[in-house]
Parts: C-alpha cells; sequence; structure tokens
C-alpha cells in the first residue's frame, strides 16, 4: 500500500509544482500573446495540459487538488466535471473562491434555456444539478453525450439528489417507477430528506403499475419524508383514481395496493397489518368506488386504446364472474361498498363451489341498463352559469345499440364494472341531485350524511401543509372526496383552489372548511380561491369564508362572472342554505391580507364594508375590478378604511374607473397610516387634469408616512410626470421612495427634464423608479440620457418596449 500513496503524493507534488510554473511562465508571455492574437491559435499552454490531467485522474488526485493554492484552484476548476466540481464546492469558499459563474456558464451551455425575468437565482450550482436531475429523470439528457456530464465513478441522479428541492411530474408519470425501482434506494432516501415542493403538470391517463409506483413514492415522500407542498397544475380532465390517490396521500393516508410488499419504514408494528375498514374506506365512502377498482379502470382505458383495431361487439350482459373478481380484489384490500355488498363475498362462491344466487344476475342485468348512460353525465361539477344549478341523474333504460363494449378479457369486464359502482347513483332507480347533495345535506357536519366515514378511527402519516390545484376541474366525486379531507386536514396552512368548477361544491366546501377550523391544532391560515363562476355572488361569498374560518391570515377570492343570483330574472333561482349565508353582524376575525378580484356589475359597498368592520387586523387590501353604484358608496368604503383598519399599510386598486372618484383619492392620499398606494389602470388623470394634478401632489406633498406609490396605466404623460416631480422639491416632506409610472405615455424629452428637475433640487437617492412600457424608444439617444441622469438619484427600472403598440393610447392622448 507504500507504493501507491508514495506515487500519489509525487503526483499531486508534480501537478503543483508544473502549475505554479506554469502560470509564472504564460504571465511573463502575456505580452507577446496579446500582439498575436489575431495570428493563428496557439497550441494549449502547459498549464492547461495540466490541468485537464488532473481533472482526467481526478479519482486519484482528488484530495491533492483540494490542497492546491487558491489562484492554482481557481484555473482548475473550469475543467472539472459537475460531480468533482459539486464536491470540491467547499473547499473553494474556503479559500475565498465562487463557482456561480462556472454554473452559470454550464446552463447556459447545457440546458440552453434562459430563466424567468422574475426568478431571483440565488445559487445556480444548486439550479443546475435540480434541473439535470429531472432530465436525467425523465430521460431527455444524454450523459454521454458531454464529457463533463459523464463519469463512471458517479450515479447523475445519486449525486444531484441532495439538491433537488422541487420536483415536477408530468404526464403519464414518467420517472415514479425508476425512483421507487430497487437499484434507486438510495437515491428516494436523499429526496426524502431534501424535497419540499412536489408538482403534477399535464396528467394523462396512467395504468395500474404506475399508479401503484406512484403510491410508493408519495408515501416515502410525504409520510416519511419532508415534502410540505403538493401542486397540480393543468389537468383538463382529471383521471378520478389519480387524483383520489394523490389528494388521499397528500393528506396522510396510507393503504398499501394489492400484493405490493409492507413499508419498511413503518415499523414492525405495521409489518403484516391488514387494512381496517375505516382505512379501506375511508377514500370515497360506502357508495364511492374503491381507489383500486379506479386504478383497474385506468388500466382498462389504456387496453382499450391499445386495442383500437379489435373488432367492437355488442354489449351483453355481463357474467357473473365479473362481479365476483372485482368483489374479491375490493375485499383483498379491506373494507366493503354498499353497491358490491349486493353480493355474498365472492369467496364463499368460489371457495365451496356453490352457484350464485338468482337475485345477483337481475341486480347485474339492471346495472347493465344503466351504465351508459350514467357513465356519459359524469362530468365536473355543475356550472354557476346555468339558470338553475341543480342537475338530476336519471337511472335511463336500456337502448337499443347505445354503446359497445371493446375488446374482451378481464380489463374491458373491469372497465365496464368501474363504470357501473363510479355512477353514484341511488339504488334502484332513485334520483339524486346534485343540489340536492350540495345544500340539503349541509346542515349538520356529520360526513355521514354524504356516505362517508368518519376519518377519526383511521390512522395516519405525515402531511402536508399546502396544497395548490390549479386549473383542476372537480366532479362531484372529487369535491366530495377533497372537503371531507379538508374537514380533518389540521396540518394544512395553505389551500389554493384555482379555476376548478366547484360551482354549487362551494357549499360542500365551506361546510368543510367550518368543520376544519373547529378541528383543535388547525393551521389554516392561507386560502386562495379563483373560479370563472360563483353559485354566491362574491362578498357574500367572501362573508361566508370569513365568519367559517376566523383564524385565516391571507384571503385571495376571485370570481370572473357574475352569479345567476346577480340576476333577478333567472327564474327558480335557488338561495344557498341559511346557515351558510345569514344577516348577523360577522365576528371579528384574524385576516391581515385581502384581494378580491370582482366580477362585472356594481357590489353592494355595505357587505364590503361589514367584512372590513371585522377585520381589525388588516395590513393589506387590494381591489381588482370593483365597481360601486356611485363615488358615495365608494366614499363609503374608504370612511370604513379610516375608521376600523387603523393597521392598514398597503392599499392597492386594479382595473377601477375613478376618474369620478377624485375627491376620494385625495381623502386616501392624506391618510397617514398608509405606506403603499397603487393606482393601477385606474383611469385617474381623465378628467380635470390641469386641476387635479396639483391637488394630488399637495397631498403626497404634505404625506410623510407614504413610501410607495405606483399609478401604472393612468395616461400620466409628459405634463403629469412633470407636475409630479414636484413632490421631490425641497419644500415636500415627503418620503417617497419607490415610484411606479410603468404604461403612462411617456417620452424621452419628458423624462429628461424629470431627470434633470430632481437633480436640481438635489434630493438624494429615492429608490426605485419603474418605466416599464413607456415611449422611450421614439428618441433613444434622449432616452438613455435621461436613464443616465436618473440613476445617479434612484435605481431605474426599464426595458425596451415597442411604442407602436400603444397607438390606441396615443389617439386617446392627442
Amino acid at each position: 500500500m507504500a507504493a501507491p500513496e508514495a506515487w500519489r503524493a509525487r503526483s499531486c507534488w508534480f501537478c503543483e509544482v508544473a502549475a505554479a510554473t506554469t502560470m509564472e511562465a504564460t504571465s511573463r508571455e502575456a505580452a507577446p500573446a496579446k500582439s498575436s492574437a489575431s495570428g493563428p491559435s496557439a497550441p494549449p499552454a502547459l498549464f492547461e495540459l495540466c490541468g485537464r490531467a488532473v481533472s482526467a485522474h481526478m479519482g486519484v488526485l482528488e484530495s491533492g487538488v483540494w490542497a492546491l493554492p487558491g489562484p492554482i484552484l481557481q484555473s482548475i476548476l473550469p475543467l472539472l466535471n459537475i460531480y468533482y466540481l459539486e464536491r470540491i464546492e467547499e473547499t473553494a469558499l474556503k479559500k475565498g473562491l465562487s463557482t456561480q459563474a462556472i454554473w452559470r456558464r454550464l446552463w447556459d451551455e447545457l440546458m440552453k434555456t434562459r430563466p424567468s425575468s422574475l426568478e431571483s437565482v440565488t445559487c445556480w450550482r444548486a439550479k443546475f444539478m435540480e434541473a439535470f436531475f429531472s432530465h436525467v429523470l425523465r430521460g431527455t439528457i444524454d450523459v454521454s453525450s458531454d464529457k463533463r456530464l459523464c463519469d463512471q465513478r458517479f450515479s447523475p441522479l445519486l449525486h444531484s439528489s441532495r439538491h433537488v428541492r422541487q420536483l415536477t411530474i408530468c404526464n403519464m408519470l414518467q420517472g415514479a417507477t425508476e425512483l421507487v425501482a430497487e437499484p434507486n434506494r438510495r437515491v428516494l432516501e436523499t429526496l426524502a430528506s431534501s424535497l419540499h415542493t412536489l408538482k403534477f403538470r399535464h396528467l394523462l391517463f396512467s395504468d395500474v403499475a404506475a399508479q401503484q409506483s406512484l403510491r410508493q413514492l408519495l408515501h416515502q415522500l410525504i409520510h416519511h419524508g419532508a415534502v410540505s407542498q403538493v401542486s397540480l397544475y393543468s389537468w383538463p380532465v382529471p383521471e378520478s383514481a389519480l387524483f383520489i390517490l394523490i389528494l388521499t396521500m397528500s393528506a396522510g393516508f396510507w393503504q398499501p395496493g394489492p400484493g405490493s410488499l409492507p413499508c419498511r419504514l413503518c415499523g414492525e408494528a405495521s409489518r403484516g397489518r391488514a387494512p381496517s375498514r375505516d382505512e379501506g374506506s375511508l377514500l370515497l365512502g360506502s357508495r364511492r368506488p374503491r381507489r383500486d377498482a379506479a386504478e383497474r379502470c385506468a388500466a382498462a382505458l389504456m387496453a382499450t386504446r391499445r386495442k383500437s383495431e379489435v373488432k367492437q361487439m355488442p354489449r351483453a350482459v355481463p357474467t357473473t364472474r365479473v362481479t365476483r373478481r372485482s368483489t374479491q380484489e375490493s375485499l383483498a384490500i379491506g373494507g366493503t361498498d354498499s353497491k358490491r355488498e349486493l353480493y355474498p363475498p365472492a369467496t364463499s362462491y368460489e371457495a365451496s363451489g356453490t352457484k350464485q344466487p338468482s337475485s345477483a344476475p337481475a341486480a347485474t342485468s339492471s346495472a347493465s341498463s344503466s351504465s351508459s348512460s350514467t357513465s356519459s353525465k359524469r362530468a365536473p361539477a355543475s356550472s354557476a352559469s346555468q339558470p338553475k344549478p341543480l342537475k338530476r341523474f336519471k337511472r335511463a333504460a336500456g337502448k337499443k345499440g347505445a354503446r359497445t363494449r371493446q375488446g374482451s378479457g378481464a380489463e374491458s369486464e373491469d372497465l365496464y364494472d368501474f363504470v357501473f359502482i363510479v355512477a353514484g347513483e341511488k339504488e334502484d332507480g332513485e334520483e339524486m341531485e346534485i343540489g340536492e347533495v350540495a345544500c340539503g345535506a349541509l346542515d349538520g357536519s356529520d360526513p355521514s350524511c354524504l356516505g362517508l366515514p368518519a376519518l377519526e378511527a383511521s390512522q395516519r402519516f405525515r402531511s402536508i401543509s399546502t396544497l395548490e390545484l390549479f386549473t383542476v376541474p372537480l366532479s362531484t366525486e372529487a369535491a366530495v372526496t377533497l372537503c371531507h379531507l379538508l374537514s380533518s386536514w389540521v396540518s394544512l396552512e395553505s389551500l389554493t383552489l384555482s379555476y376548478n368548477g366547484l360551482g354549487s361544491n362551494i357549499f360542500r366546501l365551506l361546510d368543510s372548511l367550518r368543520a376544519l377550523s373547529g378541528q383543535a391544532g388547525c393551521r389554516l391560515r392561507a386560502l386562495h380561491l379563483s373560479d370563472l363562476f360563483s353559485p354566491l355572488p362574491i362578498l357574500e361569498l367572501t362573508r361566508a369564508i370569513v365568519r367559517a374560518l376566523p383564524l385565516l391570515r391571507v384571503l385571495s377570492i376571485r370570481v370572473d362572472h357574475p352569479s345567476q343570483r346577480d340576476n333577478p330574472a333567472v327564474p327558480e333561482n335557488a338561495g344557498p342554505p341559511s346557515h351558510i349565508i345569514g344577516d348577523e353582524e360577522i365576528p371579528e376575525n384574524c385576516l391581515e391580507q385581502l384581494e378580491m378580484g370582482f366580477p362585472r356589475g356594481a357590489q353592494p359597498a355595505p357587505l364590503l364594508c361589514s367584512v372590513l368592520k371585522a377585520s381589525g387586523s388588516l395590513q393589506q387590501l387590494s381591489l381588482d375590478s370593483a365597481t360601486f353604484a356611485s363615488p358615495q358608496d365608494f366614499g363609503l368604503v374608504l370612511q370604513t378604511l379610516k375608521e376600523y383598519n387603523l393597521s392598514l399599510k398597503r392599499l392597492s386598486f386594479h382595473d377601477m374607473n375613478l376618474a369620478d372618484c377624485q375627491s376620494e383619492v385625495l381623502f386616501l392620499l392624506q391618510n397617514l397610516t398608509l405606506q403603499e398606494i397603487t393606482f393601477s389602470f385606474c383611469r385617474l388623470f381623465e378628467k380635470r387634469p390641469a386641476q387635479f394634478l396639483p391637488e394630488m401632489v399637495a397631498a403626497m406633498k404634505g404625506n410623510s408616512t407614504l413610501k410607495g406609490l405606483r399609478l401604472p396605466g393612468n395616461r400620466l404623460g409628459n405634463a403629469g410626470l412633470l407636475a409630479l416631480a414636484d413632490v421631490f422639491s425641497e419644500d415636500s416632506s415627503s418620503s417617497l421612495c419607490q415610484l411606479d409610472i410603468s404604461s403612462n405615455c411617456i417620452k424621452p424629452d419628458g423624462l429628461l427634464e424629470f431627470a434633470k428637475r430632481l437633480e436640481r433640487w438635489g434630493r438624494g437617492a429615492f429608490g426605485h423608479l419603474r418605466l416599464f412600457q413607456n415611449w422611450l424608444d421614439q428618441d433613444a439617444v434622449t432616452a438613455r440620457e435621461a436613464i443616465r441622469r436618473l440613476r445617479a438619484t434612484c435605481h431605474v427600472v426599464s426595458d425596451s418596449w415597442d411604442s407602436s403598440q400603444a397607438f390606441a393610447d396615443y389617439v386617446s392622448t392627442m
């Protein structure tokens, strides 16, 4: 062993001496080299050759390279592959060296994408390694194509996994099977400690094997890991089985799939334990399908697509074997189902060889006649845009040639069996109305009224704290599952539901949030809710949410279109349950941030004032597209803010016509508690600009607490900008340090004059000035001079915008 150690020492010593000598020699010849730069390229210097040799033999020389002096090490760092560059990071920092520029260059050359302008990259090493992990996992990058990525001594997934904070799973769950494979056990263990956010984008139908892999993946990353946030994006047609699987696992519920091995992390107590009835049936209750039955549906859908060439056959009455087989699989995972309880357990027939009672085929036959119509009526929750939100599902009689079944065998039979169960109708011809479930069954908080079992007796694991659903339409089945889980999800801190088509299911959501608020240890503090329609007017919905969640700190709510209740001409407009909407006063709440996006139409100011009066801790308020019947109503809202919201620091108005509310705007600018005010596209200077601007400037000069003013999209123009410059004059007591004048038709000459006035008054640096989307390209030289002068006073943020796009604004200000 002495010989290799001595050779390693001599090699390191040689590299150090040769590198130092070469660096000294090349520094002496730097001047002649510059003169001959235009000639043919010189061969690589000795130092570069030594550096390449060192990087190629890092497996032997690594410890010696770490001991090199800083100047020599700095020249070797760009020659290392990503694995040794990552390993030497700590040593480089101790020697005062930074690898950020190297990682940034690797990103530009290998990833070939530009980060978003809104993204602030603090560590390019972590960003590169996280993206590298995702590309290797999906197979979208070939590590053998570049020597900087290829090294037989390292596993790309394992080496980069500790830098992964956010993982995205797309399409047909690519990567889930690879991560749970036995060769990648250490990768998964590393992810369990490093991963914080799990995202799903553009999911498609997946087979049973992929869902089983996802189940194991979520179990280790959430239940035994550090994942705290799950987000779903852009899933136009959610697969029920997969969606429910993600929800229940995120909520902390775990049930091994059929035939799966016990989890080695759950402890010896859970090994071999059969799932209890509550665990097996907590997903959708006794009237909903089992999760594994839904997964068989996904497999059948995949199979039927692949067997499209098979000749279609008329649908026949399903045999008893299908029901027995499905029942046996359902019982094998624990729990029972009321639809399947129509038959005795399958094991009694198959074990003893006895025949099934004659009533079973009859029930199965009736199921076959109804499955065609019910499966076609499974859709997302009823939209509130319809005149009557109650949709009636009837058990249809069999029709000739109503539907055909593709292929044959167990997969298509499982598909038929699943469609029969998922229909979720009442038994034997009874009718079910969504409105009845959403409204009539909400008077109590007992989930059994919806056919859902209680969750208290079920074993729960660690759950996430942030759940986000963006553009994921929720069917009634999915909404029932979500609300059932929410009612006891005490670890949830932030919930985002964006454009999910809740419809009348919003009442069920409110009931579940009220039940959650009553749970000991409830941590829900942020709720973001947005949708195209709502069965409730937005202010009534806001009152209901604040009443249900008095401990909420952040509430963001947006409805794009008016509800049907806003239109009295709609006949038979059903109202919400009495316990959801009441005339009683809203109790005092803990709301600190309120953001509201309104649909078109005048809003009742008293309802908004009632919310503001109960929110004494409010610090930030944002109103988007709000319309009031008169300026007096708007003034009533502002007066309420002044009297009841003494802690308010930030106030924002967007896309509101305030041309007739100039006195109210002056009232706001005189408020000595506000620190930041935003008037975004509010048409402030549309009327009486010559009189209003001096009054506005005078109010701001006397306000010493206002720190930020944002006026984008108000057509300020050059004249308005020069008038605004008086705020920074010598006789002003204003402490304004942030000014946003984007999209205000400002030209270069006006901006230059504004800069000269600031210089004349000798005002010190006042912070940030935003100039996006102004007409600065009309005279580039003048614009550059103006920005140069302004940068001596403030930090200027601008862009190269083509002002020809603003022709309409130009015509309107002529």
